[in-house]
């Protein structure tokens, strides 16, 4: 029996953008791979007002695009798939809103910050000291990680479209928190985070699914849909 579930793309969709390109062919490749019928449906952040939204969907995907139409919509989502335990990817924009929503909700910083669009707080997201935009680069995985098992290694090579990254100052007030960060570049600088408690919460700077762009699985997105059946 092929089983059926609906997966939430959280963002608002541009067609110019590669990874919003990319991402329904990662999802049919998954899918395919997997034996799954799916429904992947575009959830603007604007739609996003209360929580009743998003209870249908059985995984949620927050995508790149940031800064978002409706920044508490995407924040909301990602509270729903933490506190729910509902599968939850996030990749670029999507990786540096939850660790905003992290900072906010679980270490109690109300006042995280993302420099993309805030003048004042803590600032969790601040720019790269060398923007990465359309550019690839390799990627060090944390050895017995969710990440690490998606991808059966410890190295891969991913592309980016983004000028933002982790603020390395709130990294250490991690260590005392479940959610972990078993991604890196090759010079120490934060690409990767999962939430080992979750049935499957990974966010990553990197675009995995630009991988369906030369008709590749992209490991996560299988990781994702595997883990949604209920």
């Amino acid at each position: 029996m092929t089983l059926s579930f609906r997966i939430a793309l959280v963002g608002d969709f541009r067609s110019a953008a590669v990874a919003h390109q990319a991402i329904p062919p990662a999802i049919q490749l998954a899918a395919d791979h997997l034996n799954l019928n799916i429904s992947a449906e575009w959830l603007p952040t604007a739609s996003i007002t209360d929580t009743s939204v998003l209870e249908p969907y059985d995984a949620i995907w927050v995508v790149p695009g940031s800064p978002y139409q409706n920044d508490q919509g995407a924040m909301m989502a990602i509270t729903w798939a933490r506190v729910n335990d509902v599968p939850f990817l996030g990749s670029c924009g999507g990786f540096q809103y939850a660790l905003i929503e992290y900072a906010r909700n679980v270490i109690g910083w109300q006042d995280a910050a993302h420099k993309e669009t805030d003048t004042e707080g803590r600032m969790v997201i601040v720019p790269l000291s060398c923007a990465l935009i359309e550019e690839t680069d390799d990627i060090i995985i944390e050895e017995g990680s969710v990440i690490a098992q998606a991808y059966g290694k410890l190295k891969t090579h991913e592309g980016y479209h983004c000028r933002f990254g982790v603020d390395p100052g709130f990294i250490a007030e991690l260590e005392s928190y479940p959610l972990r960060v078993t991604a890196w570049d090759r010079e120490g600088g934060v690409r990767g985070i999962e939430l080992p408690t979750h049935r499957f919460f990974v966010a990553t700077l990197f675009q995995s699914e630009r991988a369906a762009l030369r008709n590749a699985l992209s490991p996560l997105v299988v990781s994702l849909l595997r883990a949604a059946p209920r």
